[in-house]
């Protein structure tokens, strides 16, 4: 396989891969390569999550979703969550455990995100980062879920959390 760099920034790379197929065939497949990141879904007394709108340039809108954020190089998944939680919702978590993970789009990239709940929070204050525009509003799951139905969540790695969040006393099946 050969490996041609057409563009490096610094959130992510894009790669073409060259390579032949089974049957000979020579292919090339665009690769974007990104470093991870964390989906931090924040449980409050009675049950209620912390959740953010968030100003999303790509596509135009303020979207609802849970704080998240990419793994600075060489950190630990478990401290960037702590991190992210803080600096986008003011909460600091007395605990937090991994309920799973997922590839955000396999397709065209290796981006592994991680999903942990944080409990026993503590408000703190924010910490954005300078261009964030971030507004923390606490709902109750049922909400979360109804957001999901109608609309209003379409960020797919707070969709997948929240389905991680609602199996967390579930054993999943082998």
């Amino acid at each position: 396989m050969h490996v041609e760099t057409k563009f490096e920034g610094w959130l992510f790379k894009v790669e073409v891969l060259s390579f032949k197929d089974e049957h000979g065939r020579e292919l090339k497949k665009e690769v974007v390569r990104h470093p991870g990141a964390v989906l931090v879904i924040g449980e409050l007394e009675g049950g209620k999550l912390a959740m953010i709108r968030n100003e999303r340039v790509a596509v135009g809108e303020r979207l609802w979703e849970f704080p998240a954020g990419k793994l600075e190089p060489g950190e630990e998944a478990l401290k960037a969550a702590h991190r992210e939680l803080e600096e986008e919702t003011g909460y600091r978590a007395g605990s937090m455990r991994k309920l799973g993970e997922f590839y955000t789009s396999p397709g065209f990239t290796d981006e592994l995100m991680r999903v942990f709940l944080a409990t026993d929070l503590t408000f703190v204050g924010q910490r954005l980062e300078a261009g964030e525009e971030i507004e923390v509003e606490v709902v109750s799951f049922s909400e979360a879920r109804s957001m999901v139905c109608d609309g209003r969540l379409r960020d797919g790695k707070s969709v997948a959390g929240l389905l991680m969040y609602q199996n967390q006393q579930q054993e999943c099946p082998a």
